[in-house]
């Protein structure tokens, strides 16, 4: 992806000393890593949150390391998010105005291995996520490094496509969706509420499709191999694929994120409409 020297965001808080705020509202697109632990859990009864720490006191060898030197590509991951999310507030600001709305640009919070959000506290092993209550992306950058030794999903596109999906959780949120999701969550059993977390989540993988289209119909930055990229990343982080990692076998109910399949699916359909009329994962009125 061609990124180098370009228009970075104004909107990114760099809050790698510390965090702020506090609050309860739930967050949206939780990281591949609490996933993991929560799926060990929910099968084995294994108490996870030794594996947690660690993978946080990991985040804080290397990011400390990285702060000691300025040329880091830390650094240079930092420079990448700002630009990615400049490309995001162009492309929905466009796409809003074609929709005769207004698009309200989301802040993007770097922190490192701890922060709080008007969504509750989170570390690094966490991942990255989106809270509607403060409308801010929050994301460790360490992440990317799971998401590339870990889970083979490397590339610049990979990360961006993470940063679209977050976003599209903010699109979400400004549409109401968000807001229908938190009132479904009073009402709906556990097992009836995660069908339509997968639905919430394949509708962020579809706007990040979306994103991508316009990448590169409007900015022409995409090399060859980029949409791979991102469509390995989707692959990496299916809930059946993650969950047969994690214990050796797979629970349909227990979903929240979608199937491997169905992530790639709802991207793909995104970069190849870029209409974001086609993106309607709920259907049947589920949210009505």
């Amino acid at each position: 992806m061609q990124w180098l020297g370009r228009r970075e965001s104004d909107n990114v808080e760099d809050n790698r000393g510390g965090g702020g705020g506090g609050g309860g509202r739930f967050a949206l697109g939780g990281g591949i890593i609490s996933i993991i632990a929560l799926a060990i859990y929910y099968f084995t009864g294994v108490d996870t949150s030794q594996l947690l720490n660690q993978v946080a006191s990991n985040g804080q060898v290397q990011t400390e390391q990285q702060a000691r030197d300025p040329n880091a590509s830390k650094d240079n991951a930092s420079r990448f998010v700002g630009v990615i999310l400049a490309d995001t507030e162009d492309i929905w600001t466009k796409i809003f105005s074609d929709m005769g709305k207004t698009y309200e640009k989301p802040h993007l919070s770097l922190f490192r291995n701890y922060t709080e959000s008007a969504c509750g506290n989170a570390s690094a092993a966490t991942g990255p996520f989106y809270c509607p209550a403060d409308s801010k992306v929050y994301i460790d950058l360490s992440f990317y490094d799971e998401l590339k030794n870990r889970f083979g999903a490397g590339g610049d596109f990979a990360q961006a496509y993470v940063i679209a999906h977050e976003v599209g959780h903010h699109v979400q949120n400004l549409l109401g969706t968000s807001a229908k999701m938190d009132e479904a969550r009073n009402r709906l059993s556990e097992t009836a509420y995660n069908k339509l977390s997968v639905k919430l989540e394949l509708q962020a993988d579809f706007y990040a499709g979306v994103w991508a289209h316009y990448e590169q119909s409007m900015k022409k930055v995409l090399d060859a191999g980029d949409i791979e990229e991102a469509l390995t990343a989707a692959n990496a982080i299916g809930d059946d694929r993650l969950q047969k990692q994690a214990t050796g076998h797979i629970e349909p109910d227990s979903f929240t994120h979608g199937t491997s399949a169905q992530r790639m699916y709802w991207f793909k359909k995104g970069y190849e409409t870029g209409d974001i009329n086609q993106g309607d994962t709920f259907g049947n009125g589920d949210l009505e």
